[in-house]
């Protein structure tokens, strides 16, 4: 069965044609999946739409994130990405965890919830320390929201504190982060095939 993988850009950026180092994080990853015949069908701009404060699936007029959580849950593998800020993960990621925070409560008769039998892994990037930080964040959210996460999970650049030099800016993308990618391609493929052949049984 094929697999499909859907990501989240929750940089700062509401302009889509703005350039992201999280676009060229993912786009890493897209290239490493793609060796494990998982397509990425779609890249989101999370700040380009509404997603409205809360934690339900629906707050209401205007709120974009209905439409936006039935694209994220029709993919195999969620590619979650952001950029550290303050040490941590964007304020744009922590408003999509919170909408997430809705799938607890939203459990079929065996007690699943929507985004069980359902593959995340992170794409993190930052001029300053915090991906392990940032990785705890976006991991213990996901997983409590229903996700599996599989070994080797994160793939991240962090560059010089304090530094000019984004991670859009780099000439190559460095090899270890090319190995990583790849570590966190084959390890999700492999486990959302395996989800999706024999899904959780609640």
């Amino acid at each position: 069965m094929p697999l499909t993988a859907i990501a989240l850009n929750c940089t700062l950026k509401d302009d889509p044609s703005e350039a992201s180092s999280t676009d060229r994080m993912i786009g890493v990853l897209e290239i490493a999946f793609a060796q494990y015949d998982v397509e990425l069908v779609e890249t989101i701009r999370c700040a380009a739409h509404n997603v409205k404060p809360g934690v339900t699936s629906d707050e209401g007029a205007g709120d974009a994130w209905p439409q936006l959580r039935e694209r994220i849950l029709g993919a195999d593998i969620l590619i979650f990405g952001g950029p550290i800020w303050m040490g941590q993960i964007s304020s744009v990621a922590k408003r999509v965890l919170e909408r997430m925070d809705a799938f607890t409560g939203e459990t079929d008769d065996q007690g699943r919830m929507p985004s069980y039998s359902k593959v995340a892994v992170a794409a993190i990037v930052g001029n300053e320390d915090g991906a392990h930080c940032s990785s705890a964040q976006l991991f213990q959210s996901l997983n409590d929201s229903g996700y599996t996460i599989p070994a080797v999970a994160a793939c991240y650049w962090v560059g010089e504190a304090m530094g000019s030099v984004d991670f859009k800016d780099l000439d190559q993308v460095p090899d270890k982060t090319r190995k990583t990618a790849g570590m966190v391609a084959g390890n999700a493929a492999h486990l959302a095939k395996l989800l999706k052949e024999k899904p959780y049984p609640g």
